[in-house]
């Protein structure tokens, strides 16, 4: 038996996933164990849930690897300082006490982490390198072409190669400071939002304006190539040598400073987000064009952040030339713990692999899960009002008629997700087909601006129905966002002269809390293989209402990490205006639960410092 710890830490989303003879055993985020949103520190929760979900403790590993190398990461740091020196200095100054401190001592502190247990070998695999092992050695091909997105690793932003059997080969990178990832970013930062988490934001934000912009910020921003490759004007960014992304000559391009966060947004952020938006699927299009030219493979694999942008994803699967698109379920930096683990196994120690039908990832349920014991234990120590069912069937029948009745529930069913999205394990449910439901979930439940669109998740041999996915029709990991079919369209009502936030009073479909202003929609398709009993939940629900999806977002309020435990369900659930929550076989409804209260906005966001 060869057991693989692979680590993600010290930048965004640390994580901890282990493989054992090639098998994904468990994977998490730091965060979710902290409750710190998006925590970098050390994965010490992550590690030691890992190895307790495996039965091993530290002597039992037999390699550790790390998502990327410091040594030249420091290197790109030092050479980009230097470069714009003396302009850099408070930026350096800043980054280096933790680089001291922390990043140049991995190998002991990993060790330190693992108890001085851990004797033998630590890999270091370069930040793509991981990135493409997760996108392919998951996947269920045995060849494809890659592309890893993101901000930066060590010098790359961009790789292309491919990936056949048991090996991964990247053969060309864009180099930073190059970067579409930090482009974006930029936007971001300039919209009002915080970079490394609100480019969600930006993209949900898009389908409200025009990209009037998306022109200058070709002429200005980036000399883009037919190929996809780019280089960016530096005169108008700042994320080289400063602290902030962008300069003063962006901002007099775009007709002012910086969004104020948590201010009113304008028109001109709407349009600016749909131009960068505009601009980044074309960069992504004119990528994955070139890699098909250039490798003449059927599939491609995607990873990076950057490949969290669901509504490129939904391009490319519709109007690119692949026939079919895999991406990793947690394609930041989270999944190069994953991507290591797996680079070690197939790679460096050359075992075989077998591709799954579905994927090796395995609904990418791989956190931790709790027994009805500890949460019948937990529960009433709580004082928690519940009801206990013994058969799944009465459960179910119970939850479907709450929801079909527009009540709100959350929804923890066996292992965590690994990645950003919920998939039905630590999700909010709710029923799409009302139109007052996305307000409500944003504003009374998830305390978060009233323009986030809400996902649907719907019954897999359904979704052709509802929704253009092109030919597969498959987003299990909810990572694509196409249209919603014209015949679940209603007629065009008085929406024709309703501006920026004012279109979400227009009815649009018959699925309006999960149908996007521009008639969009980020799908999940649920299966009986991956999703079990939220597949029958949905089919129960169906049978009820004739609606084959449900609302599903992410168990969690603005500002914290999706929830992990019971504790962590329980609590979310009474501080916000859900109407139940179902926690495995125990549901609890809001109105009997002692010293429940209506909970406001304004109240819960005065509590936080919100990104």
């Amino acid at each position: 038996m060869t057991t693989i710890l692979g680590i993600s830490a010290y930048y965004h989303d640390s994580a901890a996933a282990l493989v054992i003879d090639g098998s994904i055993v468990a994977a998490a985020q730091e965060e979710r164990f902290t409750r710190i949103k998006h925590d970098h520190a050390f994965p010490q929760n992550a590690i030691d849930y890992c190895l307790a979900e495996a039965g091993i403790d530290a002597e039992q590993i037999d390699y550790v690897g790390f998502y990327d190398r410091p040594l030249l990461k420091f290197e790109r740091l030092l050479e980009t300082y230097l470069a714009f020196a003396p302009a850099g200095y408070p930026s350096f100054r800043q980054a280096m006490p933790l680089w001291l401190r922390q990043k140049l001592h991995l190998p002991r502190l990993i060790r330190k982490g693992l108890g001085g247990r851990y004797k033998k070998r630590i890999v270091f695999t370069q930040h793509h390198e991981s990135h493409a092992a997760s996108a392919f050695f998951p996947s269920p091909f045995s060849e494809a072409a890659i592309l890893t997105l993101d901000g930066v690793g060590e010098w790359a932003t961009t790789s292309i190669g491919v990936g056949r059997d048991n090996r991964v080969e990247l053969q060309k990178e864009l180099h930073f400071p190059h970067s579409l990832g930090l482009l974006y970013s930029a936007f971001t930062y300039y919209c009002g939002f915080k970079v490394n988490s609100g480019e969600y934001k930006l993209m949900g934000l898009a389908p409200y304006g025009q990209p009037i912009y998306a022109q200058k910020i070709l002429d200005h921003l980036l000399d883009l190539k037919e190929d996809g490759s780019f280089r960016l004007n530096l005169d108008y960014f700042n994320y080289c040598q400063g602290l902030t992304m962008t300069s003063p000559r962006f901002h007099d391009l775009f007709g002012g400073p910086p969004r104020t966060r948590e201010s009113a947004l304008s028109q001109r952020e709407m349009d600016i987000a749909a131009s960068i938006q505009d601009v980044t699927e074309e960069i992504m299009l004119r990528i994955a064009r070139n890699i098909h030219r250039e490798t003449g493979m059927r599939n491609l694999c995607l990873a990076g952040g950057v490949a969290l942008n669901c509504v490129g994803n939904g391009r490319i699967v519709r109007e690119g030339p692949f026939e079919q698109i895999w991406i990793q379920p947690a394609a930041g930096d989270a999944g190069g713990a994953l991507g290591t683990a797996l680079f070690i196994w197939h790679q460096l120690l050359e075992n075989a692999r077998t591709p799954q039908p579905h994927d090796s990832q395995t609904g990418t349920l791989l956190g931790p899960h709790f027994q009805a014991a500890e949460i019948q234990e937990f529960l009433d120590k709580a004082g928690a009002h519940y009801q206990a069912f013994e058969q799944e069937e009465d459960l179910i029948e119970a939850v479907s008629d709450t929801l079909a009745q527009e009540q709100v529930v959350g929804w923890m069913q066996g292992r965590m997700e690994f990645g950003p999205r919920a998939l039905g394990s630590r999700s909010i449910l709710g029923d799409p087909r009302s139109e007052k439901m996305q307000s409500t979930m944003n504003l009374r439940i998830k305390f978060r601006e009233s323009f986030r669109p809400f996902a649907p998740s719907v019954l897999q041999e359904r979704c052709a129905e509802y929704f253009d996915l092109g030919p597969t029709a498959e987003s299990p990991y909810m990572l694509l966002v196409g249209p919603v079919q014209e015949s679940k369209r209603t007629p065009p009502s008085e929406d024709g002269h309703l501006q920026g936030l004012d279109k979400l009073k227009a009815l649009r479909s018959e699925i309006p809390a999960v149908t996007h202003v521009d008639y969009s929609a980020r799908v999940q398709t649920v299966d009986p293989v991956r999703h079990g009993r939220y597949y029958r939940l949905i089919q129960r629900f169906e049978q009820k209402t004739g609606c084959p999806l449900l609302i599903n977002t992410s168990f969690n309020v603005r500002g914290e990490p999706i929830v992990c435990t019971p504790q962590d369900a329980y609590r979310c659930f009474m501080a916000t205006n859900m109407d139940a929550l179902v926690i495995e076989n125990f549901l609890l409804r809001k109105q009997d639960q002692p010293n429940a209260v209506d909970h406001q906005r304004d109240d819960y966001l005065a509590q936080f410092e919100l990104d």
